[in-house]
């Protein structure tokens, strides 16, 4: 598995991360499974939410967890907070916002669900978890100086932020932001039309400012739309990603997984799958480098056109 320095720290996390979103369709037993087999693959970074499952999901990681033989230790877990659940909009393991709230007090809160829910002392991460429109980064700031005076959060980062809203919140907070949680793959490449970037640099900015971009979602098409992977849409894409999976033995999903990990800004891939095979098959990618060609090759097979 490759490894990667987590954000502008010294902290080694695993590049491929399992997110526990669907963790509340499992049992706990089931869930302990899929926490020894991830470890066996190498994948030591936890990606939560307080909303997956309206806290289910988190429920059930802290009972898979004490039931499972993985030391927590030697897992890198983070969760995001921010966002009030609206119930009564949600579907199965979606969860639909109501509002957000980047109070201290709500913030607060937030971690203290998250801790109990999981049986934990600490997260080595907490994100904020999409922008809010009222944020005041005074409030911000508060908060996660409570939260790691206390001990219970080590780092922190955002989620879906643009450069600017995180200039806004770093510009008052001590704490370095580490991550940037966006969803990106071949075709959520943070493009709104073939090579036009709406998204104000990202990518540039990340990489500036050593901030690790964590892909959620790596291998859907528009805004969960579905998997673009043997979908008739994406015929050309498709044949490439097969092409190369043949050279090296692996599956396509791994060669999806490779395109994200070969860019420079060492992002990070969050596999959101709770079956250890899919998962398995996904996590060789890590093990693959693309040349630049390959690269360029899958991208432009994705219908993607140069700058």
């Amino acid at each position: 598995m490759k490894q990667l320095n987590w954000g502008n720290t010294h902290v080694q996390t695993s590049a491929v991360a399992l997110g526990i979103m669907r963790m509340l369709n499992l049992t706990s037993d089931q869930a302990a499974n899929v926490l020894d087999q991830v470890q066996a693959m190498g994948v030591t970074h936890i990606d939560s939410a307080d909303i997956y499952g309206v806290g289910q999901s988190e429920t059930i990681f802290g009972e898979a967890l004490k039931k499972s033989a993985v030391s927590r230790d030697d897992l890198f877990i983070q969760s995001k907070g921010g966002i009030v659940p609206d119930p009564q909009k949600s579907s199965g393991d979606v969860v639909l916002g109501q509002r957000y709230d980047f109070s201290k007090q709500h913030l607060l809160a937030a971690v203290d669900g998250i801790l109990q829910r999981m049986q934990l002392d600490y997260l080595d991460a907490f994100l904020l978890h999409r922008p809010d429109a009222l944020m005041e980064p005074d409030e911000i700031a508060a908060a996660f100086d409570t939260l790691h005076q206390s001990g219970k959060v080590r780092y922190f980062g955002v989620s879906n932020f643009n450069p600017q809203q995180v200039e806004l919140v770093q510009a008052a907070t001590s704490q370095k932001l580490m991550s940037n949680q966006l969803q990106f793959g071949l075709h959520t490449n943070m493009t709104d039309a073939p090579s036009v970037n709406h998204d104000g640099g990202i990518i540039e900015y990340s990489r500036l400012h050593q901030m690790t971009i964590q892909a959620w979602s790596p291998y859907q098409y528009g805004l969960f739309a579905g998997s673009f992977i043997d979908n008739p849409k994406f015929p050309a894409l498709n044949q490439e990603l097969q092409t190369l999976a043949d050279k090296y033995g692996v599956t396509k999903n791994a060669i999806a997984t490779a395109w994200i990990l070969r860019h420079p800004a060492h992002m990070q891939v969050i596999l959101g799958s709770m079956n250890p095979q899919h998962l398995r098959e996904s996590i060789a990618g890590s093990d693959v480098t693309l040349t630049k060609q390959e690269w360029y090759d899958v991208y432009l097979a994705a219908g993607n056109d140069l700058p």
